[in-house]
């Protein structure tokens, strides 16, 4: 693709990162665009016509992943990287059902964010870890499945869950356990 063709979305909430992230990939040869939540994103993929994207997946007011679907029923498609510091693996599962090139936790480095652009074919290669996951990890992943299941309805997964709805918020609130 050339240079000029390569133009980036990003949607991100944190307008700083959102800065910096944009000052970097600029510096790699992208054009670059930024929306902080999904009205924005779309109202901006509507001119802008993106290449590639990059989408939070905790937006105020809806999930990244509704970004996700709507960017990837475009035509023609961009190359969406879901970027996010609440990496669970369904919502890993279900960006990349929805139209996702690829998923990265955050932190996640500007070189790492353009690998995952640039590349089009899974990595076979990638380590598996020896070790299973925590206790802490299992319950996480758990809650975003079930999460995802009620398409990110707090007091639905609560109920689905026999947890207390403010229970839960302080459970996701909180950052993910690292998996081990």
């Amino acid at each position: 693709m050339n240079a000029a063709a390569m133009k980036l979305l990003i949607v991100e909430d944190d307008a700083d990162f959102a800065a910096a992230l944009a000052r970097a990939m600029t510096k790699r040869g992208f054009e670059v665009a930024l929306a902080h939540d999904g009205g924005e994103a779309r109202a901006v993929a509507e001119t802008f016509v993106p290449s590639h994207a990059v989408v939070d997946l905790k937006l105020p007011g809806e999930s990244g992943l509704k970004v996700v679907e709507q960017l990837a029923a475009r035509t023609p498609a961009p190359a969406i990287v879901v970027l996010t510091g609440y990496a669970s693996i369904a919502t890993a599962v279900e960006a990349v059902r929805l139209g996702a090139r690829h998923y990265l936790a955050k932190p996640a480095d500007a070189d790492e964010i353009l690998a995952a652009l640039l590349r089009d074919q899974p990595d076979a290669a990638l380590e598996v870890s020896p070790e299973p996951l925590s206790v802490a990890r299992l319950e996480w992943e758990h809650i975003q499945k079930v999460l995802s299941a009620h398409d990110g309805n707090i007091s639905a997964t609560a109920r689905a869950l026999k947890m207390h709805r403010r229970t839960l918020q302080r459970k996701l609130d909180k950052h993910p356990p690292k998996p081990v």
